[in-house]
């Protein structure tokens, strides 16, 4: 190789973190949205302009070699560096024009915030929407998003989060269904029904059991880890599920069971990072969401 050089194309360092995080050229290069022969190249071209040899290949997996395992930690942190100045930077925008990204869960994504962002759009339409829908939390420190519609707080110092609305988790099936098995009248009756179970059916009939509902576990005949899907298997008559009544349309063959019954209330917190809610367009969108959402949970 040649003599190391004194900078370095900090594209060909993502790749190399992506890699050493991922422990295959393949998997980092889906993480980066890039083509694998790409990314290999940057790593090697990372490779040539240090001088050193940062991964050796364990069958079809990279490993580290003990200079790789050096550099990591201090390109680590140069990229959270690099992702504080980015975010400082976009904290000072005082412009409308720009792109905002919101993360929200399927279910919101897709039943929730259409209609709230189809307003905000014909009220500022100097402003391009990117909605991320996903069940897991998108990291907002490394910009992942903008702003995020969470069930949960954040404990993170660095974000600010305020609580908009409460959801309230009901039992709902479809009506073909109940008039095929009869609809329940109390919580025990539950217990003849079948459900369908969301991601883990077993965290699901943990959750029933400690609301004194005992679901026993052939039961719970299918299961879904998407939103959308649990609500079309719930529609097709599969059984019993639990699901924000703010989330369930009218008129799609779904009716609530046991309907003075209210499973548990889910709080829907709007999150964003410290400084990116100094930025002009992310406060208007912040306080665009803020409104609609505390309006709808008032009105649901």
């Amino acid at each position: 190789m040649k003599p190391p050089a004194t900078s370095f194309d900090w594209n060909q360092a993502r790749a190399f973190l992506a890699t050493a995080e991922e422990g295959s050229l393949s998997a980092a290069a889906r993480r980066l949205g890039q083509t694998q022969p790409t990314l290999g190249r940057q790593v090697s071209a990372l490779e040539e302009a240090l001088g050193i040899t940062l991964f050796e290949r364990a069958g079809r997996s990279l490993r580290l070699t003990d200079a790789g395992r050096e550099l990591l930690p201090h390109l680590k942190a140069m990229e959270e560096n690099a992702g504080h100045v980015a975010m400082v930077a976009a904290g000072q925008a005082q412009g409308l024009k720009g792109r905002v990204t919101i993360s929200a869960s399927d279910m919101m994504a897709a039943r929730v915030l259409p209609p709230i962002i189809a307003r905000l759009a014909r009220s500022v339409p100097e402003l391009e929407i990117t909605l991320l829908s996903a069940n897991t939390l998108s990291d907002l420190t490394n910009r992942e998003a903008d702003i995020a519609l969470r069930h949960v707080r954040p404990t993170e110092p660095e974000l600010i989060a305020r609580r908009v609305s409460e959801q309230r988790a009901k039992f709902y099936a479809a009506s073909a269904y109940l008039e095929r098995m009869g609809r329940p009248e109390t919580l025990a009756d539950l217990a003849r029904h079948d459900w369908v179970g969301h991601a883990s059916a077993e965290t699901m009939l943990e959750y029933l059991a400690a609301k004194g509902i005992e679901i026993p576990r052939e039961r719970v005949r299918v299961v879904a880890d998407n939103g959308l899907a649990y609500w079309e298997l719930m529609r097709h008559g599969m059984g019993v599920g639990i699901m924000a009544k703010e989330d369930v349309p009218p008129g799609e063959g779904i009716e609530p069971v046991l309907p003075e019954y209210t499973f548990m209330t889910v709080p829907v917190w709007l999150v964003a990072h410290g400084e990116l809610h100094s930025s002009r367009r992310i406060r208007v969108v912040w306080d665009f969401l803020a409104e609609a959402l505390s309006k709808r949970g008032a009105e649901a």
